[in-house]
């Protein structure tokens, strides 16, 4: 129920004050947004195979996550966060209109696509659901398209716990195929890898591998769907860790990390990262940084800029954060790497250069 209603507080109220029965209007309606759901990150595609067998494996757009409801001439467009956004994409609204169908739920993502047809970054797609906008230039400027993946209701007919085969296979009945992600249905690592690498040179993020056997696990989490990614990896250094919290209290944890600058000396901050430390890891660290601090607040101990780690991340965005104006995306540490100096770190300009090939853009000017 919670997951049908969107809202947990309200099904708890619901059940308390008129009992188990008042569970049974919680089911999934239109212009009742539930929950999206969500996918883990896979850790090769071997891995995938050897888990999901025969999978669904459809393109990963980095773009905003949209589930859309029509009824009759009636559209409203929700985000990941269930806000209603059918004001900011007028496009998405009148292409909704245009399916022969009286009654959908869809989920899928809009995103933002150059001339060429390859994507602009997700910062540039998330322009189009600013506060205050207007719409109709923008429209112009930057127009959306709309990929969907999964049909969670179809006049009147819940398909939410049907299998991700069915959901997948109702969908593409009622939308054209432009509409559809794109997809296949294999077991095969060799030809998963083959659609990750043309879903990365088309300017994609990866792909993601769905169980055919899974429902729609509303709000959830789960092994059924997986993301995979290729990542790029560098080699930084840290400039500072932070004391963990919880299960980490007492072990300096997440780290600050620099890219190397030889043009104006020093280092240049790219982001933080706790993600893929080890309890091993973290204890070695503790101690090699206390030995290295240079000083401290309430929360961080600043160190001599020599331990470097291998950091793996999805990708490099412009951010005003930091003074070189770029940030890691999704970083995780892969190991120390006490065989490296910090004079052999990467440098700033490599960071610059993979933000260059992945957005076609300049990066922004530095502070």
């Amino acid at each position: 129920a919670a997951m049908a209603s969107g809202d947990l507080s309200v099904v708890a109220e619901a059940a308390l004050a008129e009992g188990e029965s008042a569970l049974s209007r919680f089911i999934i309606q239109v212009f009742q947004p539930v929950k999206p759901m969500l996918a883990e990150p896979g850790d090769d595609v071997d891995a995938a195979v050897q888990q999901l067998g025969e999978a669904a494996v459809e393109f990963k757009l980095d773009g905003a996550r949209v589930q859309v409801h029509k009824a009759g001439d009636e559209v409203k467009v929700y985000s990941r966060h269930l806000r209603e956004v059918t004001g900011a994409v007028p496009e998405l609204v009148e292409t909704m209109r245009s399916l022969p169908v009286r009654e959908l739920i869809l989920d899928g993502e809009v995103i933002a696509l150059r001339p060429d047809g390859r994507p602009y970054p997700f910062q540039v797609t998330m322009q189009r659901f600013g506060r205050k906008l207007d719409v109709q230039r923008l429209r112009e400027e930057l127009p959306l398209t709309p990929f969907f993946f999964d049909a969670l209701a179809i006049d009147g007919e819940a398909l939410i716990d049907e299998p991700q085969a069915r959901r997948f296979e109702a969908l593409a009945r009622v939308v054209p195929t432009p509409l559809v992600v794109p997809s296949l249905i294999t077991g095969d690592p060799t030809k998963v890898s083959d659609f990750l690498a043309t879903a990365l040179a088309q300017g994609h993020e990866g792909v993601m591998a769905k169980s055919r056997e899974a429902p729609y696990a509303a709000g959830s989490r789960g092994r059924a769907w997986l993301k995979l990614k290729s990542a790029h990896t560098l080699d930084l250094v840290v400039l500072a860790a932070e004391w963990g919290n919880g299960r980490r209290q007492g072990w300096l944890s997440n780290l600050h990390l620099g890219a190397r600058d030889p043009e104006r000396g020093g280092f240049v901050m790219l982001g933080k990262t706790f993600k893929g430390l080890t309890d091993e890891m973290l204890e070695w660290q503790t101690r090699k940084f206390l030995e290295l601090e240079i000083g401290r607040d309430d929360y961080t101990v600043h160190v001599r800029p020599e331990v470097v780690v291998e950091v793996a991340f999805n990708d490099v965005q412009a951010s005003p954060q930091y003074p070189g104006r770029l940030a890691l995306r999704f970083a995780r540490v892969k190991r120390h790497r006490p065989d490296k100096q910090a004079s052999e770190a990467d440098t700033f300009a490599s960071v610059a250069q993979i933000f260059t090939r992945a957005t076609g853009g300049e990066p922004p000017p530095r502070a």
